[in-house]
């Protein structure tokens, strides 16, 4: 099963065509980034949607969201709130049914954001998918190989069916103004040449780290990487720098030809705690606290609460916090905040109950973590000129499929949070960027300009919300009949399905060659655990379409 340079020539279907309207669209889990995106929603004004239903078990946070996006616009109805996302799919399948035979129903949502935890991705894409709605998942699209090739084969069935709706991954980084111009100065305008290497660096920030990897739900190997859960956008970023043609192109991707990777975990274990902390393992009880950069009282109180922050990362310690502070309550949203921080575990803890939830009191060398906090990835190309007809010579066969380098560097023990930075090298010149500029230096004039790409605000340098704006468009592309789901798949999200394999494929990769301490031959790799494992998917679906 070959996935990589095929383009779907998708049909627009008559179940897709409408008059202009608002679309409505699903939002599950109203965590962090279901927050996000909602926020891209509602407060960006030249996009036609709207969030218009939400599925969260937390009570709290289910109310929440929904007075903060849903309420202005109607009072609750049928089809606006779900506890989960199985209740919605309950609700959309018998909704359909009635109007099958011809009842009066509510309109149904057009698509729907996946933000849940990253292992639960896999199971709701999957169930979503025989409903064609338009879907957009957070990053990582899921937590194993398997499973992404399962959603793969979920939206895209063997047969070479037209798609039939538009899928979008958190892969922000595609879409601030940052790293759209930096593309564009790459690939379009050639400043530099061709691309010989580049050196990208993730710094996730000291504390930031401290509370999703160590204490917070990505903090076990067993549920993803850091490398997949924190980085998988970053490698993104790479590929689509060095892998994927300019969009005015019709070559094929330069495809890598190895990976390798070292990493573990450097700090947040047992043998650097500090002495002076002695057997304590909750930050509220420790006789360090007070000197401890990684103090969660130091973190979350005084850095946040103290100061009226009760969103992001505070909000995610205790979700009914921003209501309180909305409400005026402070004194109780502290209370209910060193509660929460107080919280513990000892030796007489089932495994499962520490394992399933976050400890963010608890001391950063006591904690169960087993993620790297600090990893190198290499990739390499091959020179891979182009079969081209006519009298071309080498040159143009080989332009921008010349051999080069990237090295990708996590971090997090980093004054930066988020803010990604690097250099790239070119037969004509270099580029050194961090998230606010681009400086470009030419090496035939000595000459060097430097770009200062808009601020947008929000998430990612603007990525969340230009994430969200692409995808709406391509949403209603599709709806108003302008595009076919391809079309407007290529036009306006720019990121294939085959794209988002590929790239978390080269995680899954990078992690061989980490854990195998080895170079990894991609091609191989490729051929044994994604084309052998889609054919042997293929061969399933259709014994269970012949039986």
């Amino acid at each position: 099963m070959a996935l990589l340079n095929v383009h779907s020539n998708g049909s627009i279907l008559p179940s897709l065509i409408g008059k202009s309207r608002p679309l409505s669209f699903l939002v599950i889990g109203a965590g962090s980034r279901g927050n996000a995106y909602a926020t891209a929603i509602s407060e960006n004004h030249t996009i036609n949607g709207y969030v218009g239903a939400i599925a969260e078990p937390i009570a709290g946070k289910r109310q929440s969201f929904w007075r903060k996006y849903i309420s202005a616009r109607q009072e609750p109805k049928p089809g606006d709130v779900f506890e989960t996302w199985q209740e919605f799919l309950n609700y959309e399948l018998d909704r359909r049914k009635r109007k099958q035979k011809r009842e009066s129903v509510p309109e149904g949502v057009d698509g729907a954001f996946v933000c849940v935890l990253d292992e639960m991705h896999a199971e709701i894409i999957t169930a979503l998918a025989p409903l064609h709605l338009h879907i957009m998942s957070e990053k990582p699209l899921a937590t194993t190989l398997q499973d992404c090739l399962k959603i793969y084969r979920s939206l895209k069935p063997p047969g070479g069916e037209p798609d039939r709706a538009i899928f979008s991954i958190g892969h922000v980084l595609r879409y601030s103004p940052h790293n759209m111009l930096l593309r564009k100065l790459l690939l379009e305008d050639e400043v530099i040449g061709d691309v010989l290497s580049i050196e990208h660096t993730e710094p996730v920030g000291y504390w930031h780290f401290s509370h999703s990897y160590v204490r917070g739900n990505w903090r076990k190997e067993s549920m993803g990487p850091s490398l997949l859960t924190k980085s998988c956008h970053d490698i993104d970023l790479l590929l689509w720098l060095l892998c994927s043609p300019p969009a005015s192109s019709t070559s094929p991707p330069h495809l890598p030809s190895s990976v390798s990777s070292s990493g573990s975990l450097l700090y947040f274990k047992r043998s650097r705690k500090p002495a002076f902390a002695g057997n304590a393992t909750n930050c509220l009880s420790c006789a360090a606290e007070l000197e401890c950069l990684y103090s969660a009282k130091k973190i979350y109180v005084q850095d946040h609460l103290a100061k009226g922050i009760a969103g992001w990362p505070v909000n995610t310690v205790a979700p009914e916090i921003e209501d309180l502070m909305r409400q005026g309550e402070k004194g109780t949203a502290m209370t209910v905040l060193e509660a929460e921080l107080g919280r513990d575990y000892d030796t007489s803890t089932p495994q499962s109950a520490i394992g399933g939830k976050p400890w963010f009191g608890r001391c950063v060398w006591e904690a169960d973590n087993s993620v790297c906090d600090d990893q190198i990835v290499t990739m390499t190309w091959a020179e891979a000129p182009l079969s081209l007809n006519g009298s071309e010579g080498m040159e143009s066969r080989i332009k921008g499929r010349g051999a080069k380098n990237a090295t990708f560097h996590m971090v997090a023990s980093t004054e930066k949070q988020c803010e990604r930075r690097g250099r790239i090298y070119g037969t004509k010149g270099e580029i050194e960027y961090d998230s606010k500029a681009i400086r470009v230096y030419d090496f035939a004039s000595k000459h060097a300009q430097t770009h200062y790409p808009h601020q947008p605000g929000g998430g990612h340098g603007g990525g969340d919300t230009g994430l969200v704006q692409q995808f709406l468009k391509a949403c209603e592309a599709v709806y108003m009949q302008e595009m076919n789901v391809a079309e407007a798949q290529r036009v306006h999200i720019g990121c294939t399905l085959d794209d988002v394999i590929r790239s978390h494929a080269m995680v899954f990769a990078a992690e061989e060659a980490r854990n195998g301490k080895k170079v990894v031959d991609w091609a191989e790799w490729w051929l044994a655990n994604v084309d052998e494992t889609m054919d042997e998917m293929g061969k399933k679906n259709l014994d269970r379409d012949i039986s």
